[in-house]
């Protein structure tokens, strides 16, 4: 697992919703819920599957609906080293 802090999860998110939306990274705003975006169920384990890439780390799929925007997510993450461990 890769320690990622509260920064680079943050701009991971951005790029990569920006990326999959195609649109400019600062029309991200980190306190609009995942699914204000768009993203459906499938879209959600897509960026689930991702994201675990990116860390390294196991993730619940469901992680996206306990913590569902960017700000919650990545505080969680950060706070847990990138994992869904407590």
């Amino acid at each position: 697992m890769k320690n990622k802090n509260l920064e680079a999860i943050q701009a991971w998110f951005i790029s990569y919703l920006a990326d999959l939306l195609e649109i400019e990274p600062a029309q991200i705003d980190i306190r609009k819920s995942f699914d204000s975006y768009g993203l459906d169920s499938v879209s959600a384990i897509t960026v689930v599957g991702d994201l675990e890439d990116w860390l390294g780390s196991s993730l619940p799929a469901e992680i996206v609906y306990k913590y569902p925007n960017i700000e919650a997510l990545s505080q969680y993450l950060a706070q847990n080293n990138g994992s869904s461990d407590p």
